[in-house]
């Protein structure tokens, strides 16, 4: 996502500059923030600068920064009588500098490079709304699917609607596939993570109507990768604390699998980097349908050194 590119010391400069909105909200700044890992490392994909709590603004739910760090929402769903107020038309127009920005790195990349687009998951967005901001217990959007569940279906049909369109104006804006992420779906009690989430992003996925290959992140949740499989999304994308190969084996060919090497690594040294990665990759020889990625984004700690040793090392297996 957006912390693609936050260990660097050309997107501090930046943010020096400007501010977060500002860099998303700019299509030329978008594209140089998206750009600027690609000039350091020889990865295969760039992941548009952007976050996902863009739908809930465009829908009347604008989001900040607190001064200490983290999301603040700066107008929390209390009610259906909040949910009715949102807005979901236009919402490819006032989300436009995405498709914009999206346009301009294709046309820096080219084709030969893999260009993806992403959205939040509805359960993820509707647990910002309506917590206002993280959470460690996520015990406020959950009592509201319990207490109030006609009107938190009716808040995941309004964020399917903006989520299916603004997808679809990455499609348009040349995206060779999308991710969604699930950031909270570990929220969920089990027997309730269909209601409260894959069934929502199964929508979406019908919304595509195949357009474009979908990748479901759902932290903390591989334990659930068969009903993950029938959302119809084309690969799961999972954190660092599953067992990689043995995932790979329960799904077959049914769903490619991304990930999951542990971002901490990259804050240790390049020898250390290396042999992490060698180890992931030698645990996936043979298997067919696999992404070597991060197990979630990179911390702004991580050192450049550890960057590159880890991509020379992928880029160099055979």
């Amino acid at each position: 996502m957006r912390q693609a590119g936050r260990h660097l010391p050309e997107y501090c400069k930046l943010k020096e500059q400007y501010t977060f909105h500002e860099l998303a909200k700019t299509p030329e700044l978008a594209e140089e923030v998206t750009l600027q890992p690609l000039r350091r490392y020889p990865l295969d994909a760039a992941i548009i600068f952007s976050d996902i709590l863009v739908i809930p603004e465009a829908m009347g739910v604008p989001y900040n920064f607190r001064e200490k760090g983290g999301i603040r929402i700066d107008k929390q769903i209390r009610s259906l009588a909040d949910i009715e107020s949102l807005e979901t038309t236009d919402i490819p127009e006032k989300l436009a500098y995405v498709p914009a920005a999206l346009r301009r790195v294709r046309k820096a990349i080219g084709e030969e490079k893999t260009m993806l687009g992403f959205c939040g998951s509805p359960w993820t967005l509707a647990a910002y709304m309506l917590e206002g901001g993280p959470s460690d217990h996520w015990h406020t959007a959950k009592a509201f699917f319990i207490e109030e569940n006609p009107a938190f279906h009716a808040l995941m049909e309004k964020l399917v609607e903006a989520s299916i369109s603004y997808l679809n104006a990455q499609a348009d804006a040349g995206v060779d596939a999308v991710q969604i992420f699930d950031s909270w779906g570990a929220a969920c009690p089990g027997a309730w993570y269909r209601e409260m989430s894959l069934k929502w992003i199964e929508k979406i996925i019908a919304g595509l109507n195949g357009r474009i290959p979908v990748i479901v992140y759902a932290k903390g949740m591989s334990h659930h990768a068969e009903q993950i499989a029938q959302t119809g999304a084309r690969a799961l994308s999972v954190d660092w604390t599953v067992n990689l190969p043995e995932l790979k084996r329960e799904l077959k060919d049914r769903l490619a699998v991304q990930g999951n090497l542990d971002p901490a690594i990259l804050d240790t040294t390049p020898e250390l980097t290396r042999m992490a990665a060698q180890e992931l990759l030698e645990s996936m020889r043979g298997h067919q349908g696999f992404i070597f990625n991060l197990g979630h984004g990179i911390h702004p700690s991580a050192k450049i050194e550890n960057m590159i040793a880890l991509t020379e090392t992928v880029t160099q297996f055979s």
